[in-house]
């Protein structure tokens, strides 16, 4: 009785799908956004409730990706089966996106959608090789297809997948075109080139041929089996084990970006606010400085000026911080205003001198002993003027780099995704596996 208990416990406890659609549902729905954001972020918003209509429905998705050529809607053809999908020896026969079920039963699904891509490569189709980005990163997991060596277009293609923390299974197609030796040194030299962690390809035929020779004596090829069954296989028994977490994943990863998207858009848009609003603190911290003589008031009403700031921009960025954050930003910006109190000190002290000694020689200088004053006000202006942009720029880097991390009524993606990592160790595992970069790239042009 006690050892039935643990699971007839678990039972009853949601599962990872479930929680995670009540979570992001609960977050989509308070997400307050603006009707420009609403326009601007219609793309995000869009992709965002597909793939929340996957995860109600359980329903998964593996893109087939790959160059142009290389065989990709032969390989969804074989692993259904049967010949839905067109083909041709013309290149580029794809020519939008096409999903097709995949007939299998996985534990925790209710079904497999196989999405054929165009080719990336394909010359004159750019549009195309945006689509099939696109479709890549949508799903929930990639095939990239080969059909030789893979290329510097397809070590590009996955390190974009890599980066947006998509896994990726290698397919090295047309297997049958290569003798059993050169066969194993090909793989051999693909899992060389493949970024370290990443399974090794597996080898199929899709569309085999052999040759015959007919009764007049000319040979031709005819189609023969196809050789997939290590692929179908494999992928299915790691659907088995990973696919509900592989929706969740990608569903929290698809609210990840579009609360990053939106969060960078307001601060696009608030850059040039930004900028006035430093523009006027800078102004108002160089005047006190310079009008006033005692460096201890200087530093004091510095660090008054900059608190202000700092609360000014947070409300401006509607991006609150709160807790450990914001304690780690005012270290930061403590140690910061004392690196450059110091400096300022040391210039106050050396102008001071001179102004001492410019005092002491006034009965032979005819007065001149007030020329420094002006010199020493501006040099303390020019540095307040310095030091109140850049303690701008680095609260509004620090707020772009805390994005999610807020304190607020509701939990974002980022958090709701370590949360349940947390709670389940294959989502875990998925997570270790496959990371996110964290794009900053743009962030010089998101800082007033």
């Amino acid at each position: 009785m006690k050892a039935s208990d643990p699971s007839h416990g678990s039972e009853r406890r949601p599962s990872t799908l479930k929680r995670c659609l009540q979570l992001l549902e609960q977050w989509r729905a308070e997400l307050h956004l603006t009707p420009r954001e609403t326009t601007l972020l219609a793309g995000n918003l869009k992709a965002l409730e597909r793939q929340l209509d996957r995860l109600a429905q359980r329903r998964l998705r593996v893109a087939v990706f790959g160059r142009v050529g290389v065989g990709k809607s032969s390989l969804v053809n074989a692993l259904v089966g049967e010949a839905v999908l067109a083909t041709d020896v013309a290149h580029g026969c794809t020519r939008q996106q096409q999903a097709v079920p995949w007939p299998i039963a996985v534990p925790g699904l209710t079904g497999v959608d196989l999405v054929d891509t165009p080719g990336i490569d394909e010359v004159a189709a750019a549009g195309r090789a945006r689509l099939a980005a696109r479709v890549a990163l949508q799903a929930d997991l990639v095939l990239l297809v080969l059909d030789g060596d893979i290329t510097r277009v397809e070590l590009e293609a996955l390190e974009t997948l890599r980066d947006g923390g998509k896994p990726v299974l290698p397919v090295l197609n047309r297997s049958d075109c290569w003798p059993p030796h050169e066969l194993d040194a090909l793989l051999q030299s693909i899992q060389q080139r493949l970024p370290k962690g990443m399974v090794p390809p597996v080898a199929v035929a899709a569309a085999p041929r052999e040759a015959v020779q007919l009764e007049d004596g000319r040979v031709r090829s005819r189609a023969v089996t196809a050789r997939i069954t290590a692929l179908a296989t494999g992928l299915q028994q790691w659907l088995e084990a990973q696919g509900p977490a592989l929706l969740a994943l990608n569903a929290l990863r698809q609210a990840e970006r579009l609360q990053q998207a939106l969060e960078a858009g307001r601060l696009k848009r608030r850059r040039q606010a930004a900028q006035g609003l430093i523009g006027r603190y800078a102004a108002l911290k160089a005047a006190g400085v310079a009008a006033n003589p005692l460096v201890l008031l200087d530093l004091a009403g510095g660090l008054a000026c900059d608190t202000a700031l700092v609360v000014q921009l947070c409300q401006l960025y509607d991006l609150p911080m709160g807790g450990p954050a914001a304690r780690r930003l005012l270290q930061r910006l403590s140690g910061h205003n004392a690196l450059i109190g110091g400096a300022q000190l040391g210039i106050q002290v050396a102008l001071s001198g001179v102004r001492q000694l410019l005092l002491v020689a006034a009965p032979f200088t005819a007065g001149l002993s007030l020329a420094p004053a002006a010199p020493v006000a501006m040099a303390q202006a020019a540095l307040a003027v310095h030091t109140t942009r850049r303690t701008g720029r680095l609260t509004a880097r620090w707020l772009l780099e805390q994005r999610g991390r807020g304190r607020r009524s509701q939990p974002q993606p980022t958090s709701l995704l370590k949360r349940l990592a947390w709670q389940d160790a294959t989502l875990g595992r998925l997570l270790m596996a496959w990371p996110q970069r964290q794009d900053r790239g743009s962030l010089r042009e998101l800082l007033p």
